[in-house]
């Protein structure tokens, strides 16, 4: 190859070097402000499953579900059949509340959300003041790098695929097909979940070689842009830890067999410590 030409391209390598660190830092930027942010994951201060019938919630001792702020007997949780509607004691009025959305019950300053997992209903609390939040110390990074944004090839191939999670259930989730590339000599394939019928983004739980020693034991996540033109672009130096690295109280999916990767992906969030 003409010298010329390798300089020239030697010459692009180098100029798309800060370009990237640029980019990257922007994004570490956002994400640790969306971890900071009011109701983010480092608010997430418990989770209470619920029983069927009355769910007594407030600051007393003596309630069933005790909260840290707000009323001594705030309100009732009541499940019945598997509906969930909540009476506040100061209000008197009683409403329905639908799972995973942002249906919000107020006491002092804490919000209270309903869940489901599986055949489960709970009610996760999140608190401005949580200690998780106010201590909040950054995060550690791989250093960016160009080799580990890859162009993979996709293959759509729809199935559902079954998806543990950390309460030990077993979800089916849509798999749209995967994505096929290479890491240094090693052929591989990652297969992304939806996590919403009409998701605009793909979304990658996995594990690697560095999963428990540089990087959160159980693995980390990934989401990518939708396929285009039969190619899907993951930038590895956008994987993230699941909210469990920074939570007990969150309900995360584990990597599927078929996301385990036999290689060292160097790239992306580290433990957080």
């Amino acid at each position: 190859m003409p010298r010329v030409l390798l300089g020239l391209m030697a010459a692009l390598a180098v100029a798309a070097g800060p370009a990237l660190e640029d980019e990257i830092a922007q994004w570490r930027r956002a994400r640790a402000s969306t971890l900071q942010a009011e109701g983010g994951w480092l608010t997430v201060a418990g989770l209470f499953w619920l029983h069927e019938g009355a769910n007594s919630f407030g600051k007393d001792p003596a309630s069933e579900i005790v909260l840290p702020d707000g009323p001594a007997q705030a309100g009732v949780f009541d499940l019945r059949a598997g509906t969930v509607a909540v009476t506040m004691k100061a209000e008197g009025a009683r409403r329905e509340l639908q799972p995973d959305s942002s249906d919000v019950v107020k006491a002092g300053r804490l919000s209270l959300f309903l869940i489901k997992r599986g055949d489960r209903l709970g009610i996760r609390l999140k608190d401005p003041e949580n200690p998780a939040r106010k201590e909040f110390h950054g995060l550690d990074y791989f250093p960016a790098s160009e080799a580990y944004r890859v162009t993979a090839r996709w293959v759509a191939s729809p199935r559902q695929i079954p998806v543990l999670n950390v309460l030990g259930q077993t979800e089916p989730s849509q798999c749209p097909g995967y994505a096929e590339f290479r890491i240094g000599e090693t052929d591989l394939r990652l297969y992304p979940i939806l996590e919403e019928p009409d998701a605009q983004e793909l979304f990658y739980i996995f594990r690697d070689q560095t999963s428990g020693r540089e990087t959160y034991p159980a693995g980390r996540f990934l989401y990518s842009g939708l396929p285009k033109e039969g190619r899907v672009v993951l930038d590895f130096n956008k994987a993230v830890n699941p909210p469990c690295a920074f939570t007990p109280y969150a309900t995360c999916p584990l990597p599927p067999p078929e996301n385990r990767l036999p290689v060292r992906i160097e790239a992306g969030e580290k433990k957080y410590h």
